[in-house]
């Protein structure tokens, strides 16, 4: 979260950069304004400040000159704002009546992303082409979230039954921290996804990998781990292109180990962190809706293998 607010001042994209720039200028002008006030309020003290034995100073009774300058001066600057900000809004607005590239679904406490155009589905992790402005749906699953990319894109409210859209769009290469900014539970504060800005070559290289299912070719222990999935609980809330797991509650692991990150970008995707994770998800992230299964470490042990081959 730390680093999502100190990006702010770092925008890499026209839509933010409009919303960074727009926010530096008000916060130049209030500063501005904050030292004039400021200085008067001292000047005065100093120049007015009573002395002993003087008379206290005449009053002044109505100034049409200073009065007529301190409503304009004000006015004007409020409708400069003004018509920044609806310039700001025409630039990063986009229109509702345009089919979404790409329609990110929000769930306690993790994101669902979809590709319509090719059919891919991932979560936490959105790759994107680099200098490609791309128009993002946003729909909730459950409660009110915020969709925030302080780099790349202004904050959306993610309501249920309200679809909302954004603009989205990369400059250059790069990961880019995302966040939830609407309070929505107690999983909240981590509540993180990256959207990956790739080459258009590279992403194209992407979508064809993700809309193949996994390698078959697995070893004795990942077959293990591929029978033990499909026997319990997880195929009722995951899905694995080419297996029976056709779950919908959770996210998607059809290539799942092609990921960076676990558990919406609190831990590096790494076997040690997959285990420690399967053995007890709530001990790593409370109040998750994937319970403590009292895996064996001969479990963990079968299906972190069957998961990391998920590539």
């Amino acid at each position: 979260m730390n680093e999502a607010l100190n990006s702010v001042f770092h925008s890499e994209s026209p839509q933010a950069e409009v919303i960074s720039g727009l926010f530096i200028l008000v916060l130049i002008v209030c500063a501005v304004i904050l030292l004039i006030v400021a200085a008067m309020i001292f000047s005065s003290l100093a120049r007015f400040r009573h002395k002993p034995g003087g008379l206290d100073p005449k009053p002044r009774h109505g100034n049409w000159k200073l009065e007529t300058a301190w409503t304009v001066i004000p006015f004007l600057i409020l409708i400069w704002f003004l018509t920044l900000t609806a310039k700001g809004m025409k630039e990063s607005n986009p229109p509702s009546d345009q089919k979404p590239d790409l329609l990110v679904i929000s769930h306690q406490w993790w994101w669902e992303a979809r590709y319509p155009q090719s059919g891919v589905l991932t979560a936490n992790e959105i790759h994107i082409p680099v200098g490609v402005r791309w128009l993002v749906g946003l729909e909730s699953a459950d409660v009110i979230h915020d969709f925030w990319v302080p780099r790349l894109a202004p904050k959306m409210d993610v309501v249920p039954g309200h679809p909302n859209r954004l603009w989205l769009e990369a400059d250059k290469p790069g990961n880019y921290l995302g966040t939830c900014a609407e309070f929505c539970g107690a999983q909240h504060a981590q509540m993180h996804f990256l959207i990956i800005a790739q080459s258009p070559p590279e992403f194209e290289a992407w979508v064809e990998k993700q809309g193949k299912p996994p390698p078959r070719g697995l070893t004795e222990g990942e077959q293990k781990g591929s029978r033990l999935f499909q026997s319990m609980t997880c195929v009722n809330c995951h899905t694995v292109n080419g297996t029976p797991a056709k779950g919908q509650a959770a996210p998607d692991l059809t290539h799942f180990a092609s990921r960076q990150t676990i558990g919406a970008v609190i831990l590096p995707n790494t076997p040690e962190n997959l285990a420690r994770w399967l053995k007890n998800p709530q001990a790593v992230k409370p109040a998750i809706l994937m319970p403590d299964f009292k895996l064996t470490d001969a479990q963990v042990s079968g299906l972190t293998s069957y998961l990391e081959s998920l590539k």
